[in-house]
């Protein structure tokens, strides 16, 4: 088969042209399903829950060609890679575990490594790859999870690297397999790709353009899930404020969250926001519907208007602020989270003081930070990047100081008030507690017995930290 490389040129590409689903481009015959009999795979997830997600569709794949999964790379017949592109420490993981796995080889050199995801979309990672040849065999993207078991199979017949990459807009594939990491609570898919194009941001070209599932799918896979016990879903894209701008049916996303909440699934959340897009509609859906989960993920980047235009965000602080303000006044309990990007080019002294004044009047109740990350190809990527990195780090740190002053105030409100909890498992710093998340997304360890597990129960906050509380059953 002739090698598919990616592109850049292709993936920027954006057209009128129908969105294709796809029912029946997953095809596991009797042959591909004997492949895996006796053999074991391990995969490494990096990234954001649509990589996670993916990652569960891996999985079931896997399975279906009668692969065992393990937990040990060194006793794995195959070793799935399941990249993120967003930031550069995403791909200098990545790079440093091939690099392991090639040590590993050494000694088992009939292990397959298989590189996928986010980062096989670019096209100097693709490049790199082939050079390491000997080491990685598999190499496909984020368009074509289907094909693994031909891949798997021309990779195993022909001894010789294979590389699929589709730089497109995008497809959208129903009917595939799903494993999923968890029995009470689930990510559901509700859209594919993003044209925004923020200017530092790689995901337009890896994820392909902006397009919805049809409502009916949607519904479908919730209604399974329901059935099946789970207590709550995670409505995943991009940009879910998008959801429907492409369908005819003309559906927005407030409506799509008002049909899942009449499920009466008990949790319903939904990630990434794009503050362009939060419409009054949708907070006020939020607000009348108990089960629609409190907490809002609405990205800031940064608090300059200066410094938005040149990341191409399309609102301003101030737009962001009444936004804010707005879904704190609407729903009730509203736990807000963001993300923070210092050092972007261009970013003076100033400019990073409006951003501390935006957190200090959201008080966020978390923030995930990073300094800027150049990404290949990208309009940021060629600007003068004139911040050093050590004033970079010195912003991050200050950024961090008083992201974490919030985080522990927000938390300390809760001390003493009974919370509800969905207890998912066993801590991992206490065997003899369980954890699970509040409504408002807060990590709670807990006394309780393991056959809470699964269940939503009432916990007495005894305890406030900094990024976690304890917990009681209030009886």
């Amino acid at each position: 088969m002739e090698k598919e490389r990616p592109s850049y040129l292709k993936a920027k590409r954006r057209t009128k042209e129908e969105v294709k689903v796809l029912t029946d481009a997953y095809i596991m015959n009797n042959e591909l399903s004997k492949i895996g009999i006796g053999k074991k795979y391990h995969l490494i997830t990096y990234g954001c829950q649509a990589n996670v997600r993916d990652s569960e569709t891996i999985s079931a794949i896997l399975e279906d060609m009668s692969f065992t999964k393990t937990d040990s790379m060194e006793d794995a017949d195959i070793i799935l890679l399941n990249t993120c592109a967003i930031r550069e420490n995403a791909h200098n993981k990545v790079f440093g575990m091939i690099g392991r796995i090639q040590h590993l080889k050494e000694t088992k050199p009939n292990i397959l490594l298989a590189v996928c995801g986010c980062m096989a979309q670019e096209v100097s990672v693709v490049d790199e790859l082939e050079r390491k040849k000997k080491t990685v065999d598999i190499v496909f993207g984020t368009h074509n999870i289907q094909n693994l078991p031909q891949l798997i199979s021309e990779a195993i017949d022909k001894n010789e690297q294979v590389v699929e990459v589709f730089s497109k807009e995008g497809d959208i594939i129903e009917n595939l397999p799903v494993k999923r990491d968890s029995m009470y609570k689930a990510f559901v898919n509700i859209m594919y790709g993003c044209d925004k194009f923020c200017t530092y941001c790689i995901v337009p070209y890896t994820r392909g353009k902006q397009r919805s599932r049809r409502k009916e799918d949607i519904l479908k896979e919730i209604d399974d899930i329901i059935k099946l016990g789970y207590k709550e879903v995670t409505l995943l894209g991009q940009n879910v404020n998008a959801y429907g701008k492409d369908l005819e049916d003309g559906i927005s996303f407030a409506e799509l969250l008002e049909l899942v909440a009449k499920t009466n699934i008990p949790r319903v959340r939904f990630v990434t926001s794009h503050p362009w897009d939060f419409s009054d509609e949708m907070i006020d859906i939020i607000a009348k519907y108990d089960n629609i989960m409190p907490y809002i993920h609405l990205p800031l980047q940064s608090g300059s208007n200066k410094i938005l235009k040149l990341m191409g965000r399309r609102y301003t602080k101030e737009s962001y602020l009444e936004l804010f303000n707005k879904i704190k006044s609407k729903i009730k309990n509203a736990s807000v989270t963001t993300d923070i990007i210092v050092g972007f080019p261009g970013e003076t002294e100033e400019d990073f003081l409006e951003t501390l004044d935006v957190v200090e009047k959201c008080k966020y109740d978390g923030a995930y930070t990073f300094i800027y990350s150049p990404r290949e190809n990208t309009p940021a990527a060629s600007m003068e990047d004139n911040v050093s990195l050590k004033e970079k780090e010195e912003r991050l740190a200050r950024l961090n100081k008083l992201v974490n002053e919030y985080y522990k105030e927000n938390n300390d409100k809760l001390l003493n008030t009974i919370v509800p909890v969905l207890i998912e498992g066993v801590s991992e710093k206490n065997e003899d507690l369980c954890c699970g998340y509040t409504d408002t997304m807060k990590l709670v360890n807990v006394k309780c017995p393991k056959d809470y597990i699964g269940k939503i129960i009432n916990v007495k906050i005894t305890e406030a930290k900094t990024w976690s509380l304890d917990g009681e059953i209030d009886e």
